[in-house]
């Protein structure tokens, strides 16, 4: 990591120990990852069956989560609160979370980054979040004069967002971090021929779910981050991470037993029973192999190869009020003519956009004091947007957010108003 970003996240995040001690172990966990031995391009890693079985006896047993603690929209983030390798309580701090995704299920340090980054930052406290609802375990930070944080169920549009694998509509179902059964009967009838949940089938459950939310819920809205980058691509991580790996199937082969399980749901046929917060990883379940993390650069291949084949998915708006009544915002207007649907999927342009939507999604004078790991986020994407061959990112001046204000699922998070009183804040102190 080079000594800009260091300066830059301790100029800024050092005003309190917590967080200085937050940014000095990403930076070691960063810096560490970067040493990792890996696999030569194109070599799959042999099966290892002792190193990546995951333990869950002892004490990563099952526990089912008790009063206050937190559950939410996340099956595998549950799941590893209930087998103890993440706090019981649900809440964690960035690192914790980022060193139990990439430990269980084999998620590169790079995306757990960006991922528990995001969520420490648009749901916590810049240290720590829930996986769940507001706690007293995350108060607010400066007295709340930002607001008390609110955890992953109560992120919507910012981390969480419509058109979900399982998880209902906001604005159809009061909330978003609850399995929704005819989604999940729905995704149990998508599987393959051989029984398995993979890559194409959970891309055509995508391309399905975007047609099904525009036309049950009148105030669908599918953003650049929550809905093109979070909200899809949720969907080739099911298959990614819950898929059981072996010698067989090194990529992993996902069938009913492994769902069920890891989205807390039990019984046969038509009797199927949702136990909320009850997720858990199945007995002789295997991560992805050493040497093969499902990286950053793994997953915009695999969301790349999706949004070509399901382009539809591509598209940012959403309904205006009623059922059926989806317009698209253009993203040439969005971008002021930079990109457009035919280009973004060709080279590195989808990295690219992805990387100057984060760095518009917050307004500039608040992007130091709330986002302590914005800089850090933003380096970890660094590299796709200038990989060799490349000319480097086409860059726009200006990311035109305001367009989204007519629809109204947008209202419930607005990048600007939202954020208001912290841009105020920063103006003030700059101005003693």
């Amino acid at each position: 990591m080079t000594n800009w970003i260091i300066f830059w996240l301790l100029a800024f995040s050092s005003c309190t120990i917590a967080r200085a001690k937050v940014i000095e172990e990403l930076i070691d966990l960063l810096n560490r990852n970067q040493h990792e031995e890996r696999q030569l391009p194109g070599v799959k890693p042999r099966f290892d069956a002792k190193a990546q079985r995951i333990d869950v006896s002892g004490q990563h047993a099952f526990k089912a989560p008790g009063p206050g603690d937190q559950r939410g929209p996340c099956p595998g983030l549950n799941a590893l609160a209930n087998h103890n390798y993440l706090p019981h309580s649900g809440v964690a701090s960035i690192s914790e979370f980022i060193l139990a995704t990439h430990h269980v299920f084999g998620m590169g340090m790079d995306l757990a980054a960006a991922l528990c980054l995001l969520g420490g930052v648009f749901t916590g406290d810049g240290v720590k979040f829930s996986m769940g609802g507001a706690t007293p375990l995350v108060p607010a930070p400066l007295g709340g004069i930002l607001g008390t944080p609110q955890g992953l169920s109560n992120s919507h549009n910012r981390y969480e967002s419509d058109c979900s694998v399982t998880r209902g509509d906001l604005y159809q179902y009061g909330n978003a971090y609850r399995l929704q059964m005819s989604q999940f009967k729905d995704l149990l009838a998508m599987r393959n021929e051989s029984g398995n949940y993979n890559l194409e089938t959970m891309g055509a459950f995508l391309g399905k779910r975007f047609f099904q939310c525009i036309n049950e819920n009148p105030y669908f809205f599918h953003g650049p981050v929550s809905g093109l980058l979070v909200g899809n691509g949720a969907y080739p991580f099911v298959y990614r991470f819950m898929g059981n790996k072996s010698a067989e199937y090194p990529d992993g082969f996902l069938d009913r037993r492994v769902l069920k399980s890891m989205y807390a749901v039990t019984g046969e046929g038509d009797n199927l029973v949702y136990l909320p917060g009850h997720e858990r990883i199945p007995e002789n379940w295997y991560k992805r192999a050493i040497g093969d993390e499902y990286t950053l650069a793994y997953f915009l291949t695999d969301l790349t190869k999706v949004l070509i084949k399901y382009p539809h998915t591509i598209s940012m708006g959403g309904n205006t009020g009623t059922v059926n009544s989806f317009f698209g915002i253009e993203l040439h207007n969005l971008t002021n003519g930079v990109f457009n649907g035919a280009t973004l999927l060709q080279g590195n342009n989808l990295a690219c956009f992805i990387y100057q939507a984060l760095q518009n999604a917050l307004p500039d004078a608040a992007k130091p004091v709330i986002t302590l790991g914005f800089t850090i986020i933003l380096a970890l994407l660094r590299p796709l947007t200038s990989r060799p061959g490349s000319i480097g990112c086409p860059q726009f001046s200006q990311f035109n957010s305001s367009l989204f204000d007519i629809f109204p699922g947008y209202s419930e998070y607005r990048p600007g108003g939202a954020n208001d009183a912290i841009e105020q804040l920063v103006r003030s102190l700059q101005s003693k």
